[in-house]
């Protein structure tokens, strides 16, 4: 629903049954799926939404059993849900958050059996069959600077890109009004109230706008999830005409409390984003991101984007020499299509950690950009290293990131406690206003309680309801 995207399966009829290649496919690409999207949760939250998603699935008619289906929870800070061929449906933790009762979360899983069970990834380009997993091409900066699909814009986008353009290629506006349809289809057959795909679809287009704000960025669909989708804000109408007056149930109070307690936002164990602060309290490591610049943390690397250029931090295998460190990492973003080799590599001492760096400029083909590499020592046998990209002359944006680079203690690695969900009931004095007063940020408390709870216009809290709020907790 988010960034939904499918391995390519078989060429078969739209409802026919899975078919044992495309049970195959599935089980072949479930590990990598899982290791991509920060690993896969478990316990009674994973197996609520377990069960949700397998009861929505068999309405599908893919397969006559529940157990058919393979209904995965993602340990992910991204808004996403994708399914592949074979009957396997992904959500992440994030997603299953911003839902306010069990009928969305049956309308967002229903939504992807939707693009199975209709065969979309059949019919898309023959080039997602080419692509691998973490290679995603075509990505913003990528397609500014580099152009088209040089590898060395891949290995740049991959990590803001890997909860939003996992597999790059869109379905089209006509798949994803089907995938709808059919989504609201199989709520209507279990029971559930068909406006939760509305209602759902309302509730993802304003967190998109939500974050583009927090971000400062114009445009809400980049890099976000909607970038590989039809906005949702106009897909909303849609779906509450395609519900009509059809009813039926939503289970908010049970949703809610199977919810309680679930990790909101970047799990501590990824590292975590405070404004413009990235702190990784495992790898007892922290850098500040440049005034003006955003991060997004993906499971393997962090970005940082901005107009000037994007960075990324990341990691390569280290044999203990960071000169050769920094040669392999501009040999790797050349990939085979170019050879990148720095003009120099100098070394340096970022507050107390040995590091190594160097820049070279390529040609894109329409206009000169610099790449430049700047590694750090941790001991241990383990370097972590920014790989980025600007215009020419202007790598030194990121001089500030660089030099931000440090080792925490700790003690300042303990202080670091991951927000949760929190189900609290409004009190008669209870309003917006005190609700969001609750909520674990210093800025945007009631804008974030408003898109948590699903709250439009001026919509208020009604006494002995229950809500969601966001607060600090291990």
């Amino acid at each position: 629903m988010a960034a939904c995207a499918t391995v390519p399966g078989a060429n078969v009829p739209a409802g026919s049954p899975i078919t044992q290649a495309e049970a195959q496919q599935g089980a072949q690409y479930h590990e990598q799926f899982v290791a991509e999207f920060g690993g896969e949760m478990t316990g009674p939250q994973a197996q609520y939404v377990q069960q949700v998603g397998q009861n929505i699935a068999v309405q599908s008619g893919l397969a006559s059993t529940p157990g058919a289906f393979d209904v995965t929870l993602l340990n992910s800070s991204v808004n996403n849900a994708f399914a592949v061929p074979g009957g396997y449906v992904y959500a992440t933790r994030q997603l299953v958050n911003l839902m306010n009762n069990e009928a969305e979360l049956a309308a967002v899983l229903g939504h992807e059996v939707g693009h199975v069970a209709a065969r979309h990834s059949a019919r898309r380009q023959a080039a997602a069959q080419r692509n691998q997993l973490g290679g995603v091409g075509l990505a913003i900066l990528s397609s500014i600077l580099l152009g088209g699909n040089n590898p060395l814009g891949q290995q740049l986008s991959q990590a803001a890109l890997q909860g939003s353009q996992l597999l790059t290629l869109s379905y089209s506006r006509n798949q994803e009004l089907e995938a709808d349809q059919l989504g609201i289809r199989y709520l209507n057959s279990a029971g559930y109230d068909p406006h939760a795909m509305g209602t759902l679809l309302q509730s993802l287009a304003m967190q998109n706008q939500l974050d583009a704000q927090l971000q400062g960025r114009d445009n809400a669909t980049i890099p976000e999830w909607a970038s590989t989708h039809p906005d949702p804000a106009s897909r909303v109408q849609n779906a509450m005409q395609m519900a009509g007056n059809a009813t039926g149930v939503t289970n908010r109070d049970t949703f809610l409390s199977r919810i309680d307690g679930m990790i909101y936002g970047d799990d501590p164990q990824q590292g975590v984003i405070e404004g413009r602060q990235f702190i990784h309290p495992t790898l007892r490591l922290s850098f500040t991101a440049p005034q003006g610049y955003y991060m997004i943390n993906g499971t393997r690397a962090v970005s940082v984007n901005g107009d000037g250029g994007r960075a990324q931090l990341t990691t390569a295998q280290y044999t203990g020499n960071l000169d050769s460190y920094v040669r392999s990492v501009f040999a790797a973003l050349g990939g085979q299509q170019a050879q990148i080799v720095p003009s120099a590599i100098q070394t340096t001492n970022v507050n107390g950690i040995p590091a190594a760096y160097g820049t070279a400029r390529v040609n894109n083909g329409q206009q000169q950009v610099d790449v430049t590499v700047f590694a750090y020592d941790f001991g241990g046998g383990q370097a972590y290293h920014f790989q980025s990209i600007t215009p020419a002359g202007q790598a030194g944006v990121f001089n500030s990131l660089y030099q931000s680079m440090r080792r925490i203690s700790a003690q300042e690695a303990g202080n670091v406690v991951p927000r949760r969900i929190d189900i609290v009931q409004a009190g008669g004095g209870d309003s917006v206003a005190t609700l969001s007063r609750r909520m674990a940020y210093t800025d945007a408390q009631e804008a974030r309680f408003r898109v948590l709870n699903g709250l439009t216009g001026n919509q208020q809290v009604v006494p002995g309801q229950r809500y969601k709020i966001v607060v600090r907790s291990n």
